[in-house]
Formats: structure tokens, C-alpha cells, sequence
């Protein structure tokens, strides 16, 4: 019983031993299966077997830390720069980055830097309102860089073809969309009425054919010149019309133009522009006006400058509003419009001057035209900002400044037979 006893200790701890090998045993399974499975370990597991190929000694795997004298225990938080955060530019027309398109971006950034930056200073006096134009017209607000390419932003910008204004209106088009082209107004030039129209036009484009890159070239080219390429080469692709002959180099390269315009201008920090000055975005009030008002008048009734009502009315020719209008909208700078009405009617001159416009016939001059309306030469050249050496030519339109109420009487020359007026002799 005794020997039964002390054989009892030696099987527990003979049973305490298979257990430990079981669990060993149980711990390595469980590393095989964890080194097969992991791609990393694996690897790590050939590089060990191909290091341990003729060798002897074990090679025992270590976690590599870097060596330093200095000590790794920053845990202070590291916060990266905010570009990582920056989030890439959304765009509401169709972006395609290809080789015409980068050539372009170079062409910002080297040959037309200087002109570039400031288009894109130019750019945010005229935008903000140029976007809710385009909103309101149901259009991309992307489109407004394509005031960027064609004119600079730039009202009085004016090309070899004869557009004018930010957008680029050539006359007939221009009055097709309701903008007024005479004498006195050229409303190509007006930011706002400009706009308006230029967003009409467009609309038009993308109804017709359906692709914003079309229009464009459409809107650079007139519609019927895209729609001749379209069934010439029977495709509605912009990229494949590029590739033949038909359509000018300026009208392929517009809508590459229009994109590299777009990613510069949204992101110009990316492509290097850091160094530009922003203008303030346009603001203004409107106010009626009689016709025929000197923008002097206005500029003093606002307590401002004339360059600044200039700049507010691009679209006026003269200096002063057009004839024949009761009533003439007029911008001045916002915030401003009590104090006009406040002034206008005292600034206003008791007796005010009546105007006759005149159109110039062949042979005539300054001096003969004051003389047939026996008004002071001096205030004809004033008011229509010329001088007693200044060249007139037919067809040309003139003010003839009249006292209020005074009737036109103008100087009848009695002719002789073969139609030259007789020396010194007039008839009332």
C-alpha cells in the first residue's frame, strides 16, 4: 500500500508533463498555421530559410527598430500639412486632361504668365455674379471661364473680328440676344446685360447639340460651322472633329483652352500661380437718369469719381446717356444711392441744354455744321468730346447742344445752279 502510494506523485506529475507538451504542442500548430496564412510572414519565412541555407547556427528573428543616441519617445501628435487635407476641385462641366490640354496649363505658366495673373486677379470682380447668371439660366457655373479665355475679363476687349466686350460678341449675334449696339450704348460691354445674353446663347448651343464641348466650339465657331463638320465627318465627337481640316486651329484648340482656364483658375496655388492679388467682387446699385445726363454730373452727385462710373458703365459711349430716353438705368457704386438722389437735383443746372443729334453728310465740317445750326462751336466740340482739329467723316453721328425751349433755326444757303453755296449770302 505504502509503494502504491509514492507510485501515485510520479503519475501526476508524469500526467502534468503530457499536458505542457499537449499545450506546446497545441502553440506550435497555432504559429505554423498564423506564419502559413500571413503574406508577410511568409515571405519573412523565406528569407529566413534562404539565409539559413548553409549555415549551422539558428538564425533568430528580431523586430528591426532604428538605431539612434537620440531618444524615440516623441508621442507628441504629428498634424500634416493642410494640402493633404485639400480637396481636389469639383467641376460642373466635362474635364478631360490630355496632351492640347497640359500644353495649354505651360502656356498660362510660362509665355502668358504675367497677362494670366492678371485675368485671374481681374476674374473674381465679375464672377460671383456671373455664376448666379449661368445658375439661373439652368447652365454650368463653370462656364464663366470662358469669359476667362476669350476676353480676359476685360469689358472693353475687342478682337480683329470685331467682338467686343467680356463675351465676345460680334455685332448681329450680340443684337440677336437683345443687347443694343449704336452710337450712343454698345451693351457687348455691359458685365451684367452681356452676361445675361451670352448665357441665352449658350443655352441655345447645349440644346442643340447636346455636349458642352460642342457648344463651346459652337460659341467660337457659330453653330452652323460645328454642324457642317458634325455631317461632313458623320460624328458628334468634339475630339474627332479636331482631327481633320475642316474646322480652324483657334475653334480646336478652344475647348482645351476652356479646360486648362478652368483647373488653373480653381486651383492656381497647384499650378504655381501664388502671387495673385484678387479684385473685389462687383457691386452696385441702379438709378434712373433723364436722357442725355453727363456721367460727371452723376459722378458728383455720388460724391465720386468719374473713372469710377466709367468703370461701373462701359457700355456708354459718349459720356453722357442715350438720346431719346426718358428714363436711362444707370449703375453707381452700392451704397450710394440716397446720397445721389439727394444731390441730382440740386447739381442739376437751372437751364438745361436740349440736344439735336445730326448725321454727318459727305463734305461736311465742324465749323460748317455749327454754322448751319448757329450754335457755339466750342460747346458742339465739348459735348461730343472733340476738338477744332478733330476729323469727322460720313455717316457719323453728332450732338448739337440747344438751349431749353430755343427753336431750331438752322442757316439756309441759297444755292446756285451748278449746287455751290453763294459766297456770303444766306436767306432766313
Amino acid at each position: 500500500m505504502a509503494q502504491k502510494m509514492q507510485f501515485i506523485p510520479f503519475i501526476l506529475r508524469f500526467k502534468e508533463v503530457l499536458l505542457i507538451r499537449k499545450i506546446s504542442f497545441i502553440g506550435s500548430a497555432f504559429l505554423i498555421i498564423s506564419v502559413w496564412l500571413s503574406p508577410v510572414a511568409a515571405q519573412n519565412y523565406a528569407y529566413l530559410m534562404i539565409d539559413d541555407v548553409g549555415r549551422e547556427d539558428p538564425t533568430v528573428m528580431t523586430l528591426s527598430l532604428p538605431i539612434s543616441d537620440e531618444s524615440n519617445d516623441d508621442l507628441s501628435l504629428k498634424i500634416p500639412p493642410w494640402d493633404q487635407f485639400k480637396k481636389d476641385p469639383d467641376f460642373d462641366i466635362p474635364i478631360v486632361i490630355n496632351d492640347r490640354v497640359e500644353q495649354f496649363i505651360h502656356y498660362f505658366q510660362t509665355k502668358i504668365r504675367e497677362k494670366f495673373v492678371i485675368w485671374l486677379g481681374r476674374s473674381e470682380k465679375y464672377n460671383p455674379f456671373m455664376r448666379n447668371v449661368l445658375k439661373e439660366h439652368g447652365l454650368p457655373e463653370d462656364l464663366v471661364y470662358l469669359a476667362l479665355i476669350e476676353s480676359g475679363y476685360n469689358p472693353y476687349a475687342y478682337s480683329r473680328a470685331k467682338a467686343v466686350g467680356m463675351w465676345q460678341f460680334i455685332s448681329p449675334t450680340g443684337k440677336r440676344y437683345g443687347l443694343r449696339v449704336n452710337w450712343w450704348v454698345d451693351e457687348r460691354r455691359d458685365p451684367e446685360k452681356s452676361t445675361i445674353a451670352a448665357a441665352k446663347y449658350l443655352k441655345d448651343l447645349y440644346d442643340m447639340f447636346e455636349c458642352w464641348y460642342l457648344a463651346a466650339a459652337g460659341y467660337n465657331a457659330g453653330e452652323y460651322k460645328i454642324i457642317k463638320a458634325m455631317k461632313r465627318y458623320r460624328t458628334e465627337d468634339f475630339w474627332k472633329l479636331t482631327q481633320y481640316r475642316y474646322l480652324k486651329r483657334e475653334t480646336k484648340d478652344y475647348v482645351p483652352l476652356m479646360i486648362a482656364a478652368a483647373l488653373v483658375a480653381k486651383d492656381p496655388e497647384k499650378y504655381g500661380f501664388t502671387d495673385v492679388e484678387y479684385q473685389e467682387p462687383l457691386q452696385y446699385e441702379k438709378v434712373k437718369v433723364p436722357a442725355l445726363t453727363d456721367l460727371s454730373l452723376i459722378a458728383k452727385a455720388c460724391e465720386t469719381s468719374l473713372e469710377e462710373i466709367k468703370d461701373l458703365n462701359p457700355e456708354i459711349q459718349r459720356r453722357v446717356t442715350p438720346p431719346n430716353e426718358f428714363e436711362y438705368e444707370i449703375k453707381i457704386p452700392f451704397g450710394k444711392k440716397e446720397l445721389f438722389l439727394e444731390n441730382f437735383e440740386v447739381l442739376q443746372p437751372l437751364e438745361k441744354f436740349e440736344f439735336k443729334t445730326h448725321l454727318v453728310k459727305k463734305g461736311e465740317t465742324l465749323k460748317s455744321i455749327a454754322r448751319y445750326y448757329r450754335v457755339d462751336g466750342e460747346a458742339m466740340f465739348e459735348i461730343n468730346h472733340l476738338n477744332r482739329t478733330s476729323q469727322i467723316s460720313k455717316g457719323m453721328t453728332l450732338l448739337i447742344p440747344l438751349w431749353k425751349h430755343e427753336e431750331i433755326r438752322p442757316l439756309v444757303v441759297a444755292q446756285k445752279k451748278n449746287g455751290k453755296p453763294r459766297n456770303g449770302n444766306s436767306v432766313k
